[in-house]
């Protein structure tokens, strides 16, 4: 999943830096991509810094939410261009962003955290239904449900509190938070910090499914999208990087258009996943790769758009859980606004809707670029009756 998703990045990043790699296995795919790399346990900060001090780094740059804290830290102790590794901490604990957020007067919903379900029940009465509980700081919408009552609640607040990743060992007594549930559609927003100032760079409309969960079924940039100018957001923007701390580098900010304004959902110390940044370039000529690499090493970034179109993102999921097959394309069937297909599959890889599959339930990715918003969408529509699974045996195990 890491070269469907992320490949782009590092062939951009690639093209103005020297990149060296550091992570837990060979590169692999990457190799093509990296003046070398140095195979290592990137959970562990010393190792990395001792490492990067070796190879004469300039910067250091991650993408991955679940290692954005090592690399600011690395980062930090060697001086290197930055964000003080609190603020980026600030980012990664949600509790911690709504706090700062709370302080700054930072319009977001009301938030409490929740040790147990008792804790989670006090929060509902205060709060009233319909709420969202979700872990602390895990990734991608893992455990994060709405609860339309009291008893719903027990259900999904131990779903939440459960809910763990191997990638993410943190670990809090508090570690659940139950929110006030916010109206209205759902947008991110990948940004630059430097030089003191917040730039947008592309705005992103969610199209999210599975009720009561919030899975990511596809994502739709347009470079002329009105809201990249609004003076509500903007300011809601730029008060929310002030209020975490966070001035250098990309940020991956989601917002909900509520009845009363725009409001912070989260905000990510990173570019934004599910190749939004790609969209983003393919919208507007902004490459997200060569801006996050110039920023991680103290550079001002090139956001000049060269152009200005609509470039959207749908994903396929199966319509039931099953082991899946081949992934086939009628290329007859596909619009001219096609950009590609990407298969996120191998055969006999289970796949499982969610809760219990997210993301890794995705079969395929179908990425549109058109001259509006109305026939981007079309071609996203046509495009995915184009595209089918068939079911397959469950992979044998190597020996």
């Amino acid at each position: 999943m890491g070269r469907a998703y992320r490949e782009y990045l590092l062939r951009s990043a690639s093209r103005g830096f020297r990149v060296w790699l550091f992570q837990d296995q060979e590169p692999g795919w990457a190799e093509s991509y990296i003046a070398g790399y140095t195979e290592l346990d990137t959970r562990d900060v010393d190792l990395m810094i001792n490492c990067a001090r070796e190879v004469g780094a300039d910067g250091i740059l991650c993408w991955d939410e679940t290692r954005i804290m090592q690399a600011a830290e690395a980062a930090h102790a060697l001086g290197l261009p930055g964000n003080d590794p609190a603020a980026v901490w600030r980012c990664r604990d949600k509790h911690l962003t709504r706090t700062a957020l709370a302080v700054a007067g930072i319009p977001q919903p009301v938030s409490l955290t929740a040790a147990t379900v008792d804790d989670a029940r006090a929060a509902l009465e205060r709060i009233g239904c319909p709420v969202v509980v979700k872990p602390r700081a895990l990734t991608g919408s893992f455990g994060v449900a709405k609860v339309e009552s009291v008893e719903q609640l027990e259900h999904y607040f131990s779903r939440a509190a459960a809910t763990t990743m191997v990638e993410v060992p943190e670990r809090f007594q508090d570690g659940v938070l139950v929110e006030e549930y916010l109206d209205g559609p759902e947008v991110s927003i990948d940004s630059v910090c430097f030089d003191g100032r917040v730039v947008p760079l592309f705005l992103a409309r969610k199209q999210l499914g599975y009720p009561p969960y919030f899975e990511e079924l596809g994502h739709v940039v347009n470079a002329a999208d009105p809201l990249l100018h609004n003076p509500a957001v903007t300011a809601v923007l730029e008060g929310a990087h002030a209020a975490v701390g966070f001035h250098v580098g990309c940020t991956h900010v989601e917002l909900r258009l509520t009845s009363t304004g725009p409001k912070v959902v989260e905000i990510n110390a990173r570019l934004g996943g599910d190749l939004i940044p790609y969209l983003g370039q393919l919208a507007t000529g902004v490459n997200a790769g060569l801006v996050a690499a110039a920023c991680a090493c103290g550079l001002p970034p090139c956001v000049q758009s060269d152009r200005s179109r609509v470039a959207g993102i749908r994903f396929c999921y199966p319509e039931q859980d099953t082991v899946a097959g081949q992934v086939e394309v009628d290329e007859s069937l596909l619009p001219t606004e096609i950009d590609q297909v990407v298969v996120l599959v191998s055969p006999g890889q289970r796949l499982s809707l969610p809760p219990v599959g997210h993301v890794a339930s995705r079969f395929a990715a179908i990425i549109t670029i058109a001259e509006t918003g109305g026939r981007c969408c079309a071609a996203l529509d046509a495009a995915e009756a184009a595209v089918r699974l068939s079911s397959g045996p469950i992979a044998e195990k190597m020996v």
